[in-house]
């Protein structure tokens, strides 16, 4: 499938996007097209697979709007439409793509700029937790981190993350995204100490876009600027459209509807509000690991355990994937109108958006997080791999917006009392409470302003970088 690139004449210009193939990846880089389409560029995303069913109609219909398949980005410009005589003023590129796509595009006279779709936290931490060489650390060290805020300390057990394969057998294979001259496959995910691979990966490029906003992470969006001496922007939290301009949940239904058609569940989006509704105000804790991760073996029924004691004072929702091997047997029946155990996708957005929902059991993925403190809704920590500890670091330590699983964590396995502990916590500390609802309360107005403005710099900043 392809579509060829309108003149860029009648436009501000062309940019290519190049994401990876994974839904904590795509989504982000599909609202971040939304956006320059809105300040009239002409994008084209380049992908290797057809994903056409994971972009909204609404983005497919737009004539700025053009989906390139390819799996050789070189030989797909070299053969680009010869009526398109002006070069992209741009590409844009997720920060886990091969080294080798910036070569090609370095070859043609494009810039490159990195798209961070975590956090800022992550990439300063991960980065600032290489230069304090924490190999010599020992049980009940804490050390502080050169150049962040002083709550940001390292701790031992920080240095103890779990392989991510550590699940139920090994992690799901990705998709990097269209290549063009091989160069391998991605690295895998850094441990403590290790050097942090996206710093090499951001040395060819013009400047870096993350996904996030002054609110949420400025100290580490400074950290970033400083360390690579390149231009940084926040440009999010890239939440969909409406996720900002409504928390009602009609208006949401219909976000969610055009963002994960067709996903396979056990309830359908109306009997999950419904429930909902039946509800205390900030009764309900929320369950979800997101489709890629999870517990391991060992602590998925420390978790059943904990929700069914759970319900003596308050209700909750899981959501467990279709495709986990585990399997609650007899939890819905002993929890009755108490539990709803949801199997494959769950409405998320709306969940969240929900006056009911008053904690979030979470791995802390970025998407997760961000949709939980935009909506005031308190985390329960329980990161699993790569970016997650540090986002948890980040709503534990610097947003004071939840609590960690288990203070043992993750060195231990996660018990029962870990996890009920964690969950009254976040539904009963009233420090936590509170600073979660000044957090989210500074998002009711919208689309943060200063991520507006910094897309605004950023197109300033591109056009006078392709300008001839």
């Amino acid at each position: 499938m392809s579509s060829s690139s309108s003149s860029s004449s009648s436009t501000s210009g062309e940019i290519l996007v190049v994401p990876k193939i994974a839904q904590g990846h795509l989504f982000p880089c599909i609202e971040i097209c939304k956006l320059l389409l809105s300040r009239n560029y002409s994008i084209t995303l380049l992908v290797d697979s057809d994903i056409t069913s994971s972009i909204p109609s609404s983005l497919l219909r737009s004539p700025l709007f053009h989906f390139q398949l390819t799996k050789d980005i070189h030989g797909w410009y070299l053969q680009r439409d010869p009526g398109v005589t002006t070069r992209p003023i741009c590409a844009i590129i997720d920060h886990i793509i091969n080294k080798t796509t910036h070569h090609i595009f370095s070859e043609f006279s494009i810039p490159t700029v990195v798209f961070i779709t975590s956090g800022a936290c992550w990439a300063a931490v991960q980065h600032a937790i290489w230069v304090v060489r924490p190999g010599d650390m020992k049980p009940g060290d804490v050390r502080t981190l050169p150049g962040l805020p002083e709550d940001m300390v390292l701790k031992y057990s920080d240095l103890k993350q779990r392989r991510h394969w550590m699940k139920m057998g090994p992690p799901h294979k990705q998709k990097e995204g269209p290549r063009g001259g091989g160069g391998g496959p991605p690295r895998g995910l850094p441990f403590p100490g290790e050097p942090a691979p996206w710093v090499e990966e951001v040395e060819s490029a013009a400047a870096i876009l993350i996904n996030t906003c002054d609110d949420l992470e400025r100290p580490f969006l400074d950290y970033v600027a400083n360390l690579t001496r390149k231009p940084v922007w926040g440009v999010g939290p890239l939440l969909p459209d409406q996720y900002w301009e409504s928390s009602d949940s009609l208006l949401l239904r219909v976000q969610d509807q055009e963002i994960r058609p067709n996903k396979e569940s056990n309830y359908t989006e109306d009997q999950v509000i419904e429930w909902l509704d039946q509800q205390p105000r900030g009764s309900v804790v929320y369950v979800s690991f997101g489709s890629e991760v999870g517990p391991t073996t060992e602590e998925f029924p420390e978790l059943t355990k904990a929700l069914e004691e759970l319900t003596g004072s308050n209700s909750f929702i899981w959501v467990i994937q279709t495709k986990s091997d585990y399997f609650p047997n007899g939890l819905d029946g002993k929890v009755g109108k108490k539990g709803l155990i949801i199997h494959g996708w769950a409405p998320q957005l709306l969940i969240l958006s929900h006056p009911s929902t008053g904690g979030f059991v979470s791995h802390c993925g970025w998407n997760s997080t961000v949709e939980a403190v935009v909506r005031g809704v308190p985390l329960l920590a329980w990161p699993i791999r790569g970016d997650q500890y540090y986002n948890a670091m980040l709503v534990v330590n610097h947003l004071k917006v939840g609590a960690m699983v288990s203070e043992k964590y993750p060195a231990d396995v996660v018990n029962k009392d870990d996890i009920l502990g964690g969950m009254q916590r976040v539904l009963k500390d009233n420090e936590i409470r509170r600073q979660s609802e000044i957090l989210g309360a500074k998002f009711e107005q919208g689309f943060p302003a200063s991520s507006l403005a910094s897309l605004d710099a950023f197109s300033d900043f591109i056009k006078h970088k392709a300008a001839p």
